[in-house]
């Protein structure tokens, strides 16, 4: 939680120069990063490797489709585009190679340097380039859950991976419970470990799905939906470790017979290679109650968020689940399976949602029975939502921040 100990406005702090390391611009980084540029001693730039998701690229993750966000991507703080040897539609660990890294470190003048991740050539770039120059690092990013499925030899190579970087990483921005475990086994306790967890803009989510409720019906009557009907949401890419199919199978569970109609509706919103055989599914199934709304983009969530009763996101080896904060925003209740990476954050299990085993599929059934036999429990779980994710925020990031640049700049003050 957020603590109230900020320090006085008018206690001088020293100002730092901070860059910042990552792939590409980020819908859901943008709004943070113009939130840290308003604070007054940081001054921050962003350098990033590739500009592939401001015109727009061919995700693999959602079957090839040609993506370009409708949200702002590069308003309000200072970033620069680096240089590149190779530069194509694709993210990779040496793709794409970018230059002039060490020439920015030294002769910028930064403070500090934070890296969004570690697993690409630039990010360790820039890294052992900060380690050099005798540059702090801060280093935030997601982890994998487990590694009970990685063979012992990569477990191995993995913690002496981990034993090296121990010497060049300062502090770790954790984004969550589970990954502060994660980073504890490799790293140790002694490493500094500051809470900035993953946020979206909640004002901006909360706002949307309120202005949304407003033509909440003509949406449901758009869509043909019957009302008093409750709504199970979908929004994720069609990938096999998504489990959509999963949902799928739960919900078509749920009629006795072959002629009784399920007292509910199914919106799946994503794309991906799993598409396909889902589709196939629910022709063979013959209901009509399941619809298949395909990619929309930021801005049309909102809507949707508003218009359902419960979120459902059964994946595996999830490392966070930011569309669960999106959806929290709008009040409303969700189910997440025990592999996505927020649930220990964001749900508590039977108070604003529930958590299943994934691939369970009996499991997520008796869940969405529990929502249609009580129509009144999904509005209760979704007010104790917008509860929980009021300490998921911005404004959380920020204090984390300022923590990390307090444990490793001399004279700032969190």
């Amino acid at each position: 939680m957020l603590s109230e100990s900020v320090r006085d406005p008018g206690e001088p702090s020293k100002s730092v120069r901070l860059a910042y390391f990552v792939t590409h611009p980020i819908q859901y980084q943008a709004p943070l990063l113009k939130r840290i540029a308003r604070e007054r001693d940081i001054d921050l730039r962003v350098f990033f490797c590739s500009n592939i998701s401001v015109h727009g690229y061919s995700d693999k993750g959602f079957g090839g489709l040609r993506v370009k966000w409708d949200t702002p991507l590069l308003d309000g703080y200072s970033y620069e585009f680096l240089p590149g040897f190779r530069k194509n539609d694709t993210l990779s660990f040496a793709t794409p190679l970018n230059y002039g890294i060490w020439s920015r470190l030294s002769e910028g003048g930064f403070d500090a340097v934070w890296t969004h991740g570690y697993y690409n050539f630039n990010c360790l770039h820039a890294m052992f380039a900060a380690r050099l120059l005798r540059i702090p690092v801060i280093l935030r990013s997601e982890a994998p859950l487990s590694d009970h499925t990685r063979p012992a030899t990569t477990r191995i190579a993995k913690r002496l991976f981990f034993m090296m970087m121990k010497h060049v990483i300062h502090s770790l921005a954790c984004i969550g419970e589970a990954h502060r475990e994660y980073w504890i086994r490799y790293l140790g306790e002694d490493m500094p470990i500051l809470f900035m967890p993953y946020a979206v803009d909640n004002q901006y989510f909360s706002n949307q799905a309120a202005q949304a409720s407003h033509q909440r019906e003509e949406l449901r009557e758009q869509l043909g939906l019957k009302p008093g009907f409750p709504i199970f949401l979908f929004v994720s890419k069609l990938q096999a470790r998504k489990r959509c199919i999963d949902l799928v199978e739960a919900f078509l569970g749920l009629s006795q017979g072959h002629d009784t109609e399920v007292p509910a509706y199914l919106l799946i919103i994503g794309d991906g290679d799993e598409r396909a055989s889902i589709e196939r599914r629910i022709r063979k199934a013959a209901s009509a109650n399941i619809q298949m709304l395909g990619f929309r983009n930021q801005s049309e969530l909102p809507r949707f968020f508003d218009l359902c009763d419960v979120f459902v996101l059964p994946s595996m080896n999830e490392q966070w689940g930011l569309v669960v904060n999106e959806v929290l925003n709008a009040g409303r209740a969700v189910a997440l399976s025990n592999e996505v990476g927020c649930h220990l954050d964001l749900v508590e299990d039977g108070v604003n949602g529930f958590i299943f085993p994934p691939q369970n599929v009996e499991a997520l059934r008796m869940i969405l029975r529990q929502f249609i036999a009580d129509p009144a429990l999904a509005a209760a779980m979704g007010r104790e939502g917008l509860k929980k994710i009021g300490a998921y925020s911005f404004e959380q990031d920020v204090y984390g921040l300022r923590q990390a640049l307090a444990s490793c700049v001399p004279g700032f003050i969190a």
